[in-house]
C-alpha cells in the first residue's frame, strides 16, 4: 500500500511539471509572434513610405523634362503650336508639383506614428522637401518669364495689330484717292452721243428753234456716256446719217457698214471732241 501511495505522488508531481513547461512555451510563442506581427508592420510601413519616396522622385524627373520642352519651345516664342506646348507643359509641372506636395505632407504624417527607428527616413523626406522647395521656386522663375513673354507677345501683336489697321486705313484713303482719279480721268475723257429721228431729237429738246442744244433744259439722260480712248466706233443703224453737231473733218468717217447702215468712226478723238463733247446725229 505504502508503494502505492508512492507511485501516485510521483505520477502527480510529473504532471505539475509537464503543465509548467507546456505554460512557459506557449508564452514564449506568443512573445515570438508578437515581435513578429511588429516587424511585419513596420516592414509594411516602411514599404509603403519608400514607394511614395520613388513616385515623388520619379515625378521630379518628369517635371525636369517638362522644363526641357519648355525651354525648347521657348527658342521659337512667336509660334503659336510653341506657345501651346510650354502653357501645356507649365500646366503639367504646376498639378505634378501639387501632388508631390501632397504625397511629401502625408509621408511626415506618418513619420510621427512610424513604430521604427525613423531617422533615416526623415532625412529622406528632409531631402525631398528640399527638392520640391527648389524645384518650386525654378517652377516660379518660369512662370513669371513665360508671363512676361506672352506680354510681349501680346505687344507686339497690339503693334502689328495697330500696323495692320494703318495699312488698312491707308490702303482705303488710297483706294478712295484712285477711285477719285479714275472718276476724274473718266470725267475728262467723257463724251455724249445721241442719235435719233428729227422728231425724236425735239422732244428731247435736244433740237429747239434756236437751234442743236442751244437751251439748257435738253434731256441729258438721253445720251450715250462714253470713254472717248475706247469707244471710237458709234453704229447708227440707219441708211441715212447727218451729224448736227460741229466736228473737224478729217477727225472721222461716215460710212456704211455690209448691211448699208451707217456706222461713225472716229480716226482722231482728241481733234474730233475738242469742239464739244455732245455728239447729235440725225438719222432717219
Amino acid at each position: 500500500m505504502k508503494q502505492i501511495v508512492i507511485a501516485m505522488m510521483c505520477v502527480l508531481a510529473l504532471t505539475a511539471c509537464n503543465m509548467n513547461n507546456k505554460g512557459e512555451v506557449s508564452a514564449e510563442q506568443q512573445k515570438i509572434d508578437s515581435l513578429n506581427n511588429v516587424n511585419a508592420t513596420m516592414q509594411q510601413q516602411m514599404d509603403e513610405m519608400m514607394t511614395t519616396i520613388n513616385e515623388v522622385q520619379e515625378a521630379f524627373q518628369h517635371i525636369n523634362e517638362a522644363e526641357g520642352r519648355i525651354a525648347i519651345a521657348n527658342a521659337n516664342p512667336e509660334s503659336g503650336s510653341s506657345r501651346e506646348s510650354m502653357r501645356e507643359n507649365l500646366l503639367f509641372i504646376q498639378q505634378t508639383m501639387e501632388d508631390n506636395r501632397q504625397k511629401i505632407a502625408r509621408l511626415e504624417e506618418r513619420l510621427q506614428t512610424a513604430s521604427f527607428n525613423t531617422t533615416r527616413m526623415t532625412q529622406l523626406v528632409e531631402r525631398l522637401q528640399q527638392q520640391l522647395a527648389e524645384q518650386n521656386q525654378r517652377v516660379n522663375e518660369l512662370e513669371a518669364e513665360l508671363a512676361a513673354r506672352d506680354i510681349v507677345i501680346a505687344q507686339q501683336g497690339e503693334q502689328i495689330g495697330q500696323l495692320s489697321e494703318s495699312v488698312d486705313n491707308l490702303s482705303q484713303e488710297n483706294a478712295a484717292q484712285q477711285e477719285t482719279i479714275s472718276s476724274q480721268d473718266a470725267d475728262l475723257h467723257a463724251a455724249w452721243y445721241v442719235f435719233g429721228t428729227k422728231n425724236e431729237l425735239k422732244e428731247q429738246r435736244i433740237i429747239t428753234k434756236e437751234g442743236v442744244l442751244r437751251t439748257a433744259d435738253f434731256n441729258k439722260g438721253y445720251f450715250t456716256k462714253i470713254d472717248i480712248r475706247i469707244d471710237k466706233e458709234i453704229a447708227l443703224y440707219s441708211k441715212n446719217a447727218q451729224l448736227l453737231t460741229s466736228h473737224p473733218a478729217g477727225s472721222y468717217t461716215l460710212a456704211k457698214n455690209s448691211e448699208g447702215k451707217y456706222v461713225l468712226t472716229i480716226t482722231d478723238p482728241d481733234t474730233f471732241w475738242s469742239t464739244s463733247k455732245y455728239l447729235v446725229v440725225q438719222v432717219k
